[in-house]
């Protein structure tokens, strides 16, 4: 029972049709017509021309709204909009009000202080010039990949990109960011507890309370779970200069990791790192091979936002290596670790760009989560299950920037979505589906998915990166944005 939530917030990972039929989720829809609310699924026909998604539903053939790669998003702009309208974020959603800096005024800002011209950092960061000026401009949003790539060629961390920790002008944003001083205060002296310190509660009162802030993590309450831990923590650090037992180590482990969650989420990657090292060591104090294993798959989270990939994928296969090469042959807990680390590795490979390897790993967690079929054990809190598998997929096509393929994965989990999903895997998932409407060129159900994520999970998208990015581009390259959306940019302290 591993906190679940550290790693959330960046993308799942990829698959196919047969990935599909593997983890018991059919991957063969399409995009919707003309119709809000939750699209209808379909069937995607060959013969559709270059760009677009044929449908056949019901008998009807009906062509759904022009797919807009991220190459064409500008073409797609000029028939959506009028010209003169795209600038008009900095006059604060056009409404006359204050707008807060976007990634690509950062970028552009950072890229100057370096001497660099836009060709220059370009080539430098392996991305496309006319994407890099799109992003700087605010005609198109900076995805993760871009923003690891980018700040690994301007010599910064990801935090200086996206603007993290945020600035929160709502009391309850500003009650946030107050526990980050709690926790740090905890952090630096773990092992040094008051010398009149209490006795310890007893070790099931202790997992008691580790459970609870598991469940606020799952919940993605993270303002409630802030103010747990750091006496959890104090009492835990009491505790485990008491008795050198594994389990109370265990226990450390799974308290440091929302301390991981919320440094992540709100921008604490230095924070973060010193975290993770501590989870690792707690692991391998607890004397739990499968433990120390999770703590790996965690690390993944840190070298995917450095956009280390291939060092990435290389701790997942040493990891998986050492569990076996056969999920049907290993303990379920196990199997579940062995799924979770080819979903991470499918992640890594599309955030490199190489569907296929993503592809492939996805099926292979396909085949894991099947072993495991009708075990609802959420072991080290992983969530691994055939469902699991499906979102991944929705996430890699995402990572990948193919919207078309993003929207065909999502429909089917419009209709039939996972009812035992925690909020804050939810909240995420929503996130890249409103991610994959905007590449496929249909801001409307973008909007949608957005506010879908927002009921799942509000404090979760007010702090992420992706949100902001989206909102803020869909408010700059379109026509006026409706009152809708500028209420939506007021909530997450755009404007």
């Amino acid at each position: 029972m591993l906190l679940l939530y550290e790693e959330v917030d960046e993308a799942h990972g990829g698959g196919g049709a047969e990935i599909g039929r593997q983890a018991g989720v059919p991957f063969g829809a399409g995009g919707v017509g003309a119709a809000r609310g939750p699209p209808e699924a379909g069937v995607a026909s060959p013969h559709a021309p270059r760009g677009e998604l044929l449908l056949e539903l019901g008998g009807d053939r009906i062509v759904t709204e022009r797919y807009c790669s991220v190459a064409e998003l500008s073409l797609c702009h000029a028939r959506q909009s009028h010209t003169g309208e795209r600038d008009e974020l900095s006059k604060g959603l056009k409404a006359g009000v204050g707008v807060t800096e976007t990634i690509g005024v950062r970028v552009a800002g950072l890229r100057k202080l370096r001497g660099y011209s836009q060709r220059g950092l370009a080539t430098r960061a392996h991305v496309s010039y006319s994407l890099l000026t799109k992003v700087e401009s605010g005609h198109a949003p900076a995805s993760p990949a871009f923003i690891g790539a980018v700040a690994r060629a301007l010599k910064v961390d990801v935090p200086r990109i996206t603007g993290q920790p945020y600035q929160e002008p709502v009391s309850q944003g500003q009650r946030l960011q107050a526990v980050v001083e709690p926790l740090r205060r905890a952090l630096l002296t773990q092992d040094l507890p008051p010398e009149e310190a209490p006795e310890p509660r007893s070790l099931a009162e202790l997992r008691k309370d580790v459970e609870e802030a598991s469940q606020l993590g799952r919940q993605a309450r993270y303002l409630r779970l802030g103010e747990m831990l750091p006496s959890l923590l104090e009492e835990l650090s009491i505790a485990v200069h008491h008795s050198d037992d594994p389990r109370l180590h265990a226990l450390m482990a799974e308290a440091y990791g929302g301390v991981s969650a919320l440094a992540h989420m709100l921008g604490y990657q230095d924070m973060r790192g010193i975290v993770l090292e501590r989870i690792e060591r707690e692991a391998q104090l607890s004397r739990d091979p499968l433990r120390v294993a999770r703590t790996r798959w965690s690390r993944g989270v840190s070298l995917l936002a450095v956009a280390a990939y291939e060092q990435g994928l290389r701790l997942m296969e040493q990891t998986r290596r050492g569990l076996g090469d056969d999920p049907e042959r290993m303990e379920p807990a196990a199997a579940a670790l062995y799924g979770s680390l080819h979903l991470r590795s499918s992640v890594l490979a599309a955030r490199s760009g190489d569907a296929d390897l993503s592809d492939e790993h996805l099926r292979l967690a396909g085949h894991a989560a099947q072993s495991l079929a009708g075990d609802s054990t959420n072991y080290y809190g992983l969530e691994f299950r055939p469902s699991n598998v499906a979102l991944h997929a929705v996430s890699a096509a995402v990572e990948l920037e193919d919207g078309a393929k993003a929207i065909e994965r999502a429909l089917p989990l419009y209709k039939a979505f996972p009812v035992d999903l925690p909020p804050v895997r939810a909240g995420h998932h929503w996130i890249d589906v409103a991610r994959g409407w905007y590449y496929h060129g249909d801001r409307g159900q973008a909007f949608d998915a957005l506010r879908r994520a927002r009921s799942a999970a509000p404090q979760q998208v007010r702090n992420h990166p992706m949100v902001r990015e989206l909102v803020q581009t869909m408010a700059s390259t379109g026509a006026r944005p409706s009152e809708d959306l500028r209420r939506f940019a007021a909530w997450l302290g755009l404007v």
